[in-house]
């Protein structure tokens, strides 16, 4: 095969060792805030009915439009890779009925868009997100933000600005829409070949456009909040209030609409500085879905994985995470080279990562795999060392080296739990 061959398809790439360990400490303790909240995770396919995304997402926005990886498979079904992960979490929810009604979910994984590849973006990225069903009620969507700050400052990232909107309840949406084109129509002309189209099929969208010409246009424009009923207003206003309880800072930016067409009431954006003008690195927001007999209600979250470790590096924090083995065991006989695979396996069985060379090649050679494994001891063991029933335990930090039993072998690479570390 030739070199360009054995390369990832554009927008894609390999995640492994050492970088992988940053990605296994992320998910490691998002989960574990995860649990604190009370979500449990569903794992989706990564291959959907093409038309769960059309008629959620929305058959005019460009992900259906331009960036969904879509095919027809042997069976002559419609069908993609999923681009996002709340429509298929609705779709698991609508599938099991009345018992997912108030459920808290998240999925972890990764999605794929045929969209141009630029820094922090990929047509395969990955997404954490989170659903919380439910009726429309300010208090969840206000808790919904703080746990995604919170995982976020848990994973380091810090100097965030939260930018929180409102779309109003659904029966807001055509007034909002009527009052956008009439607010557009004079000034249509000025805006893009994308936004004109848009002014018909889904006006909202020209708020989120990123072309500075359309940008200037959007700025003239009166806030969406002026084209909703009171009630849409109040139930707003209630969010920032509990947000305010939370001590979650954040900018109401009215501009802020999102790019799905499910979204009602909340959304929000979170931000950082280090990533430029395209600083977004997380979003989400409360929702309603047409699937099934009944309308499916909540709010949610997703970070893009990839976006997160941009800013940590940017914070000088990403990377610091190394991997590395525990216990290296090096076979300097070849009579104890059965002897040994078996204390690999107890000292495996005990918890530690150990590791032993299996080609049983020379003692120098051991030496160098236990250095590029990166581990804290060696343990050596040859013939003189069985008949005497020890082990030579060496410190590979300090090079300090000493002759100890298995009492104590175990003693010292074991570190039992103590009260302070539960």
């Amino acid at each position: 095969m030739s070199k360009e061959a054995l390369n990832p398809l554009q927008g894609m790439k390999d995640i492994a060792a050492p970088a992988i360990t940053q990605w296994q400490s992320m998910e490691t303790s998002a989960r574990s805030i995860l649990h604190a909240y009370g979500y449990n995770e569903v794992r989706t396919p990564i291959l959907e009915r093409s038309g769960l995304f059309i008629h959620s997402v929305g058959d005019t926005t460009d992900i259906v439009q331009k960036e969904m990886y879509r095919f027809e498979d042997r069976g002559g079904r419609d069908i993609c890779l999923r681009p996002e992960g709340t429509a298929s979490i609705m779709r698991y929810a609508a599938s099991i009925g009345q018992e997912a009604q108030d459920g808290r979910y998240y999925y972890l994984g990764p999605m794929f868009r045929c969209e141009r590849p630029q820094a922090g973006r990929y047509r395969q990225f990955h997404q954490l997100g989170t659903e919380a069903l439910g009726e429309p009620n300010p208090v969840a969507d206000a808790e919904n933000i703080a746990l995604q700050v919170h995982v976020l400052k848990e994973w380091g990232v810090s100097d965030c600005t939260v930018h929180v909107n409102t779309r109003g309840a659904r029966d807001d949406h055509a007034a909002v829409n009527r009052g956008l084109r009439e607010a557009l129509a004079p000034l249509s002309g000025e805006l893009c070949e994308d936004c004109r189209r848009r002014m018909d099929t889904n006006v909202m969208r020209v708020l989120d456009c990123k072309n500075p010409q359309c940008h200037a246009v959007v700025e003239q424009l009166p806030s969406i909040r002026s084209f909703m009923s009171e009630s849409s207003n109040r139930y707003f206003d209630e969010v920032t209030r509990y947000l305010t309880l939370l001590d979650i800072a954040v900018v109401q930016d009215d501009r802020l609409v999102r790019g799905f067409d499910y979204y009602q009431h909340t959304v929000w954006e979170i931000k950082h500085a280090a990533l430029g003008a395209q600083d977004a690195i997380a979003g989400g927001g409360r929702y309603t879905f047409a699937m099934g007999k009944k309308p499916i209600e909540g709010v949610g979250f997703a970070f893009g994985i990839e976006r997160v470790i941009m800013v940590l590096e940017k914070l000088g924090i990403a990377g610091t995470t190394t991997s590395s083995q525990d216990v290296w065991i090096v076979t300097q006989h070849d009579d104890a080279f059965d002897e040994n695979l078996v204390l690999t396996e107890t000292l495996r069985m005990r918890g530690l990562s150990c590791g032993m060379d299996l080609g049983n090649r020379s003692l120098k050679a051991q030496m160098r795999a236990a250095n590029r494994a990166g581990v804290d001891w060696v343990v050596v063991r040859g013939q003189q060392e069985m008949e005497a029933g020890t082990f030579q335990l060496k410190h590979m930090e300090t090079g300090e080296q000493e002759e100890v039993g298995m009492p104590e072998l175990l003693a010292r690479l074991i570190r039992p739990f103590s009260v302070e570390s539960i």
